[in-house]
């Protein structure tokens, strides 16, 4: 049989069948996955049995994997290293974290609107998350359609947004969810860097905002006014309109693109609950500025 999509909104996410990613797919499968991913930029694939190197595997069809976490591993040590982050709550002894975790703090910007390595100077095309156990209540996963919401804004807001980059950092979002402790060798590792604003998805030219919580003040603008204008368009983003909730399903592939999406996690009660996921993310092919042609300021 051959494989089945179906969407969830004729534009936004949509559900993939009658495919086994643990095997190697043809090339005529792969090329049918992603026209469906640049179209709809969320894909689920339900009932996948996945090891590591299979998850692997799929991910590379899509571009290089990152390699670099986030968090130094001397300071907070994790089940994971290289190409996959650890999105559970499970400490690196697989027991579930403690309510005082530097773990757990840090995850906390989860919570927060956001894009998974915006904050990185080379940012992601890509996640791809993989679950294998999951809360009985909560911790759902929501995703919000960057390129519908810039359809939707008025002619001369996209004039204004038209050009504008934005500094991107980690810290931001962190500071937000109550969590400032980098050490020093985090801090160094990961500065703010510049993105735009507004970029144009290469596969399919939609046009599509591009902000997240990691964003904290845009260029040539008061620091007040840029926050104000990055707060109203996340506002606007998630409006319910552009939504979409994802209930996981154990053994469920999900990825999303990073470029034209926002996602962020919801509560479950994490100190009760074991939910075990791993996540592979892509690396674009070069900063946002430098692919829309926008100079960089200084």
């Amino acid at each position: 049989m051959s494989m089945t999509i179906y969407p969830v909104t004729p534009d936004f996410a949509a559900e993939i069948g009658d495919v086994d990613l643990s095997k190697p797919l043809a090339a005529e499968d792969i090329e049918s996955i992603k026209q469906a991913f640049w179209k709809y930029a969320v894909l689920v694939f339900p009932q996948q049995q996945l090891n590591q190197d299979q998850q692997l595997a799929f991910s590379a069809h899509f571009g290089p994997i990152e390699t670099d976490r986030t968090l130094d591993p001397k300071a907070t040590p994790s089940r994971f290293s290289g190409a996959f982050a650890d999105i559970s709550n499970l400490a690196a002894d697989g027991k579930i974290w403690g309510e005082t975790s530097r773990q757990r703090m840090y995850k906390a910007g989860n919570r927060l609107w956001h894009t998974d390595s915006s904050f990185k100077r080379l940012p992601s095309i890509c996640s791809l998350l993989y679950a294998e156990t999951i809360a009985p209540i909560g911790g759902h996963t929501q995703f919000a359609d960057q390129r519908a919401a810039y359809d939707a804004l008025p002619e001369a807001m996209k004039k204004k947004l038209e050009g504008l980059v934005v500094e991107h950092w980690i810290a931001t979002s962190r500071r937000r969810s109550g969590f400032s402790e980098f050490t020093e060798e985090e801090q160094k590792r990961l500065p703010p860097v510049p993105q735009v604003l507004v970029r144009t998805i290469p596969q399919n030219q939609r046009k599509s905002l591009y902000v997240a919580s990691h964003a904290g003040r845009i260029w040539g603008m008061p620091d007040g006014e840029g926050r104000a204008l990055i707060d109203e368009l996340i506002a606007h983003v998630t409006q319910r309109q552009f939504t979409y909730t994802h209930r996981w399903r154990p053994n469920e592939l999900v990825m999303w693109d990073n470029r034209c999406t926002m996602h962020r996690g919801t509560d479950f009660d994490d100190l009760r609950w074991v939910r075990d996921m791993r996540r592979v993310t892509v690396s674009d092919v070069a900063n946002s500025c430098e692919q829309e042609g926008v100079p960089v300021p200084a």
